[in-house]
């Protein structure tokens, strides 16, 4: 390898970020953020439990204590850790409390899991904000909670929305979404 590729691939990896959050149905919030610009994958999983590598089954029970969730990749030079918190806060209702729709139990709260400091202070100050803004009709509930592990869920959850668009869920529910977003946020969608 030269030492031009080499310098290449570690500036590239330095760029490289990650954010964790919950926001219900993991193929929901996966299928909006790989919409993305600047966001490289996301994979879903489960964190927040007390249960090592936990299976899909077990976390729908509510009994692990994990949380359906996602975890992205991303390149902070062409989107910010708050513009992912702004898509995060309105593709998901962040008032209710252990559910999201017909989805209900702690494995569908809304949730940051913070990776430092610094995504734990940015997550504050817009939880602050949107509760002054009017933005929602109610307080936002959404749990600050610092990542421990994060387990990838199985891989038929991976891309769901793009393997399973005709599952009557991904059409009644996931498929409402993603277009929602796409509407408002267009600038930030990725060039087909």
């Amino acid at each position: 390898m030269t030492d031009e590729k080499k310098v290449s691939e570690e500036s590239a990896a330095e760029k490289e970020s990650v954010a964790t959050f919950a926001g219900g149905c993991f193929w929901c919030t996966e299928a909006v953020f790989l919409r993305l610009r600047g966001v490289n994958s996301v994979v879903s999983g489960y964190t927040g439990g007390n249960r090592r590598n936990p299976t899909y089954k077990e976390v729908c029970t509510g009994l692990t204590g994990h949380a359906e969730a996602i975890q992205i990749r991303y390149d902070a030079g062409q989107i910010s850790f708050e513009q992912l918190l702004d898509v995060f806060f309105h593709t998901h209702d962040p008032t209710t409390l252990n559910r999201q729709g017909a989805d209900v139990g702690t494995q569908y709260r809304s949730a940051v899991f913070y990776h430092d400091a610094e995504q734990k202070r940015q997550t504050e100050l817009m939880i602050r904000e949107l509760d002054k803004s009017g933005d929602f009709r109610s307080r936002i509930v959404t749990s600050l909670e610092r990542l421990s592990t994060f387990y990838p869920a199985e891989d038929y959850h991976q891309d769901y929305f793009a393997q399973n668009g005709t599952n009557p869920y991904c059409m009644a529910v996931v498929g409402p979404k993603v277009s929602k977003f796409q509407k408002r946020y267009k600038e930030l969608l990725k060039e087909k």
